[in-house]
Order: structure tokens, then C-alpha cells, then sequence
């Protein structure tokens, strides 16, 4: 772990623009570069914009595609590691699938492991919890429903992850709301691996039906929120400190994870009759 700057940008995405989504990426892109940014997450799907109905799989994308590299010549030309999201077609199946574009211009990828229900019928499950290297960093991906899975987060950390980014499509209810919701589950997800967490949702509308509250937040590895954001359209730009890091996993009564173990597990009946537990 080093220190990072990294950034969020909650940015609306229309259905079927795919040109223009990637312009309005491109404005963000210079904002933070500007701001001097080492990582920039964008929301899920956020290229392609967030559909779960049919009318996906006419702008889905293969990867390499055009838009992925697109993505990559950003990354490079700013020196900057770029978090984007997109529908994926790989073999006539639709993936929910986010790109994280390296400043070499090497490019990795993470589809979408914990489908939402109303997903089911449009897109395939992804069956790799990827983690990425970079620069004395190492990362992981989780795409919204993704979150309320504590097992996905535990096997990132145990491969090496530092940081997990968490974008999100999720419609519904005010930015207030959906922070409500949020601060049940994402808190844990640090503390309980003592990583940082950074999330953030889409913005606006994806013109088919749904509209996005802002939201972004970041958590340190004890679990407590070192920023939010609940503006449209906004950059939210955090510092990670690997002295907050440091904190956790340098004290044997902080860092919990590093004593975890996987006990066999026995259910035991009341009608049960043996020697004792």
C-alpha cells in the first residue's frame, strides 16, 4: 500500500449515447487530471449507460471493442489508472462488465458476480473475483448488488486487495436515501477487512425509465467514512493514506483478518445424540 489519490465521478449516462457518454468520461477525465488524480472510478455501466432490459444487447460491446479502446488511449495519454463501466457481448452473452484501464495502456477487466434480480434475464453471472496490481497498489471491483455479498469482499482481501471500488446503477429514492441505505452494509465491508472502500452511484437519467441519486463515498480500513458526496455531476477526489492503512494492519489487536480461520461447520438437531459439543 502507498498513499493514492483517487477520484469518483457520478456522472449521468443515457441509453443508446454511447458517444456522447464517453465525451461527458472525457470532461471528467481532464478534471482530474487536473486535480493531479491517480485512480478515477466511474459509475457501473456508465458507458453504455444502465439497462436491464433487451434494448442492451444492440449497443453492447465486445472487449477489445471500440470503446475499451478508447478507454485505454485515455488512461495513457493521462497517465492515469480509468475505472469504466459497460455492457459486455462475449459469445452471444451479455455481461455487466467494468474495464480498468491502466496509464501504460494495458487494460483488465471484472464482470459483474451477484446479478440483481431484474438483471437475471438480460445478463450472465461473472465467475472471477479479479483483483488488480498496479504500482505498488492492489485492487478489487464489486459492481452494486455485488456489495451485499461479504464472501466477495473476503476473497479479494485474502488475494491481496487494499482497495476495493464499488460503482454503482442504483435507481430509486434521494441521494439522502440511498446514504441511508449504503452506511448498513459498506462500513462493515471495510472494518471487517481493513481495506478502504470507495463507492459511488450514477447521476440523472438513463432516459428508458430510471433516474439515479449522486451518491459517492469513501471509508477508511477501520470503517469510518472520510468523505461523501451527495452532488450531481460532482468529481469527489480522496486522498488514501497508507498511514490510516498502517493503523490497522500494523496492530495485532486491530487487523482482524489476519487471524481468521475457516472452522468445519455441523448442524446439530435437537433429536441429536452423541458425545457431547
Amino acid at each position: 500500500m502507498k498513499d493514492v489519490r483517487v477520484a469518483t465521478a457520478m456522472m449521468p449516462s443515457e441509453i443508446n449515447k454511447t458517444a456522447q457518454n464517453m465525451k461527458i468520461m472525457h470532461d471528467f477525465i481532464c478534471k482530474a487530471y487536473a486535480s493531479d488524480v491517480q485512480i478515477l472510478c466511474f459509475p457501473e455501466l456508465n458507458i453504455t449507460g444502465y439497462c436491464n432490459r433487451d434494448a442492451i444487447r444492440d449497443i453492447a460491446e465486445p472487449i477489445p471493442g471500440p470503446s475499451a479502446n478508447q478507454l485505454c488511449a485515455f488512461a495513457k495519454t493521462y497517465n492515469m489508472t480509468i475505472l469504466a463501466g459497460l455492457a459486455e457481448i462475449d459469445q452471444e452473452k451479455i455481461y455487466i462488465t467494468h474495464l480498468v484501464a491502466f496509464s501504460n495502456g494495458s487494460m483488465g477487466k471484472y464482470r459483474k458476480t451477484y446479478l440483481g434480480p431484474p438483471e437475471k434475464n438480460i445478463f450472465s453471472n461473472g465467475n472471477v473475483a479479479t483483483v488488480f496490481q498496479m504500482k505498488g497498489l492492489c485492487m478489487g471491483v464489486q459492481l452494486c448488488y455485488d456489495a451485499h455479498f461479504p464472501e466477495l469482499t473476503t476473497l479479494m482481501n485474502a488475494s491481496g486487495a487494499e482497495i476495493i471500488f464499488i460503482p454503482h446503477a442504483s435507481p430509486h429514492g434521494t441521494s439522502e436515501q440511498k446514504y441511508k441505505s449504503w452506511m448498513r452494509h459498506l462500513p462493515a465491508r471495510a472494518y471487517d477487512n481493513s481495506i478502504f472502500i470507495i463507492a459511488c452511484n450514477a447521476s440523472g437519467t438513463n432516459c428508458v425509465g430510471l433516474t439515479f441519486p449522486a451518491l459517492s463515498l469513501a471509508f477508511d480500513p477501520s470503517g469510518n467514512l472520510i468523505k461523501k458526496s451527495f452532488t450531481p455531476d460532482d468529481l469527489m477526489i480522496v486522498d488514501l493514506k497508507v498511514s490510516s492503512f498502517d493503523y490497522v494492519r500494523k496492530h495485532k489487536m486491530r487487523y482482524f483478518f489476519a487471524n481468521r480461520r475457516e472452522p468445519e461447520t455441523v448442524l446439530v438437531s435437537e433429536h441429536y445424540v452423541g458425545n457431547g459439543l
